[in-house]
């Protein structure tokens, strides 16, 4: 599941956001700041199209910089936040 969040994020980036960077050579742990050039409205951005896209909410405590430093990080804190909510609808 973790690959195929990455994979939609990567879109994300390159459809929503307009990185310059083609999707296919963003690297997993390439910094979404430092090497896709995210600014922090860029960021806000994604946090919300991330919330609408997977139908999850990203808490204030979640919206920090480690979790939104890589595609990597931020499809694992997606894939965590979708199985807890998947866990309290049960």
């Amino acid at each position: 599941m973790q690959e195929e969040v990455s994979k939609s994020l990567k879109k994300i980036l390159t459809t929503n956001l307009f990185v310059e960077i083609p999707e296919e050579q963003i690297g997993g742990d390439d910094g979404l700041q430092s090497v896709v050039g995210l600014d922090s409205v860029g960021f806000l951005e994604l946090r919300v199209i991330c919330e609408d896209q997977f139908g999850v909410s990203i808490s204030d405590e979640d919206f920090d910089a480690e979790n939104f430093r890589t595609v990597n990080l931020l499809s694992a804190l997606i894939v965590k936040l979708k199985a807890q909510q998947q866990g309290r609808a049960k």
